[in-house]
């Protein structure tokens, strides 16, 4: 009598079915490990984090080696096109890149945008402050340099980020952080914004509470566990 034992794919097993992973590991698995390399990172078991400055465009990746408590800085990538203004999403339709804390909990290997990863818009906080019936939503980071409120950026870009992300993914990071925030809100600057793009006192109280989960991961780049308040606010 034989036992006949299935072992079940892995999550990057079934990614690279698709021809676009594929060619997106052929063509820059050796870059990514060359910049885990450049830092004198550990590519192995790493947990990921995702930071997005919409003023400056930028989209930072960072990394917290495996047994380590601190997040180091890996790559930072540039921002391709943009739509809207500073300023959170409330509402479908209004071009904004939404601001806030999220995750991805998407992987698209088939996009139209080459590839993809959808951020959990409207988040907890979203859903208490934006259009109860109509918040919008299919948000993410994807290729092809084109936009109407997500963040692209380009294909060589996605294909690293899109590698990064499905190798966290298959070491266990089920939640894969993706904090959005309208610039690096360093001390005094949301004053500035305020009077640069004419924000009413709701935006600017919501970039407050944004700036203490900015500075505080600034100061310690230790992830804190983020909770959502009653009133749609962020909290440690």
């Amino acid at each position: 009598m034989s036992l006949l034992i299935f072992q079940s794919e892995s999550f990057k097993q079934k990614q690279l079915q698709h021809s676009r992973v594929k060619n997106a590991y052929d063509n820059k698995e050796a870059t990514v490990k060359g910049y885990f390399k450049q830092k004198h990172l550990n590519e192995k078991g790493f947990n990921l984090f995702i930071q997005i400055f919409k003023k400056e465009q930028l989209v930072e990746v960072w990394i917290k080696e495996k047994g380590k408590t601190t997040f180091e800085l890996l790559h930072t990538y540039a921002i391709c096109s943009s739509s809207g203004t500073l300023g959170p999403k409330r509402k479908e339709g209004d071009m904004q890149v939404p601001e806030g804390v999220y995750h991805i909990e998407h992987f698209n290997p088939v996009s139209n945008f080459h590839l993809s990863l959808g951020i959990n818009y409207p988040n907890a906080s979203d859903k208490i402050l934006s259009d109860k019936k109509h918040p919008g939503g299919n948000i993410y980071i994807h290729g092809n340099c084109v936009t109407i409120g997500c963040v692209p950026i380009t294909d060589d870009f996605i294909e690293e980020l899109y590698v990064l992300t499905v190798e966290a993914r298959d070491n266990g990071q089920n939640n894969i952080p993706v904090y959005i925030f309208p610039n690096k809100m360093e001390t005094g600057t949301i004053e500035k914004l305020a009077e640069e793009y004419d924000k009413d006192q709701s935006t600017i109280s919501f970039w407050k509470n944004l700036q203490s989960i900015y500075l505080d991961f600034k100061t310690s780049h230790i992830l804190k566990k983020v909770h959502v308040d009653a009133k749609g606010k962020y909290y440690f």
